[in-house]
């Protein structure tokens, strides 16, 4: 959809605006980008300096937010929270994904496999004997479903997407490209000559309602049991889940992190982009770890930020960080009290 009057953006998002609210917007973009028919946003005070330069048609910004001048030309919307609101609009008026239908060949679907008429599966995927498939599942080209998978409805797999045999799919989840969920867990026993063992892995995934997996994010099965993935979560590119981890509701991780087998994440974790988590741990809720943090110890009370190898709290690390900066300075001065020391003695 396109063509959008700010007055139906404004009732979308409960917006209040003096301007002309009859003016028709056509997309969306970031500030600086922004034309006379694009909507934008501004929800840090450290980017309004740019609103008097922008072409923006008009503009997103929270209602207590004191403005510098503004082009004549461009539309002010106040609204309780500017972000959110621009996702909003977005997502009902600008999404570029679109519902696709029906299957397409050269396609595999094995006997017995029911498929709905909003269905969609894409050249060369493989469907499984047992698959079951809810409504309005998108299956993109080149995707591989095992067997007895369960796939929630609405949900949609972008091309490439493995998924092995068991693992369950709940509804409206968005999985990307790439991405691989219920392979092998790590699990190799010792062996008295020095090689190992491989331990079947005969548990499987959850992925449960809403949630959404980035690119080339692999997710192993368990061990015995389940991998958990719980609702809400968001999980970014190129992260490894291991076997039998859980990771709760709505929790956030940003890429190339990696938690390994058996550890729970509590509900409402932010993680950023490399952070590591050795095994068996446990994290308390709501709990925020910086970039590269390496977590090797339970986390035991909730809400707490963290930083560094290994994790400790974060205005700690940030200290540890100032006096690292500093150790060059202090060993030039413990050299000057030795030696002055040597001399007086």
């Amino acid at each position: 959809m396109s063509n959008i009057t700010l007055a139906k953006i404004c009732s979308l998002i409960e917006g209040e605006s003096a301007g002309d609210l009859s003016r028709i917007m056509e997309g969306a973009l970031g500030i600086e980008e922004a034309g006379p028919t694009q909507l934008s946003f501004i929800s840090n005070p450290v980017y309004l300096d740019k609103i008097s330069k922008t072409k923006a048609g008009a503009v997103l910004v929270k209602h207590d937010i004191s403005l510098p001048e503004v082009p004549n030309d461009t539309v002010i919307i106040r609204c309780k929270d500017p972000y959110l609101a621009f996702c909003m609009v977005l997502t009902a008026f600008f999404n570029p994904i679109k519902t696709k239908k029906g299957i397409e060949q050269p396609s595999f679907v094995a006997e017995g496999v029911a498929l709905d008429s909003s269905n969609y599966i894409g050249a060369f995927a493989y469907i499984s004997a047992g698959v079951k498939l809810g409504k309005g599942v998108q299956i993109y080209p080149h995707c591989f479903i095992g067997e007895d998978v369960e796939v929630g409805a609405g949900t949609i797999m972008y091309a490439g997407t493995k998924v092995y045999a068991g693992s369950i799919i709940g509804d409206n989840c968005i999985i990307h490209a790439g991405v691989v969920i219920g392979s092998d867990g790590f699990g190799h026993a010792p062996m008295p000559d020095g090689s190992y063992a491989k331990i079947p892995q005969i548990g499987k995934v959850i992925i449960e309602n809403d949630v959404e997996i980035g690119a080339n994010t692999t997710i192993d099965r368990a061990t015995l049991g389940t991998t958990v993935i719980e609702k809400g979560c968001k999980l970014d590119n190129l992260i490894q889940i291991g076997h039998n981890a859980r990771v709760g509701y709505h929790t956030v991780i940003a890429a190339q992190t990696g938690v390994a087998g058996s550890t729970s994440i509590g509900n409402y974790c932010m993680i950023g982009g490399q952070v590591g988590f050795a095994g068996h741990l446990k994290v308390a809720d709501k709990s925020r770890f910086g970039a590269q943090t390496g977590v090797a110890t339970h986390i035991k009370e909730p809400g707490k930020d963290w930083l560094g190898t290994p994790a400790i709290p974060y205005k700690d690390s940030l200290k540890s960080m100032i006096l690292h900066k500093k150790l060059p300075e202090i060993e030039e001065r413990l050299r000057k009290i030795e030696h002055n020391s040597k001399q007086s003695s």
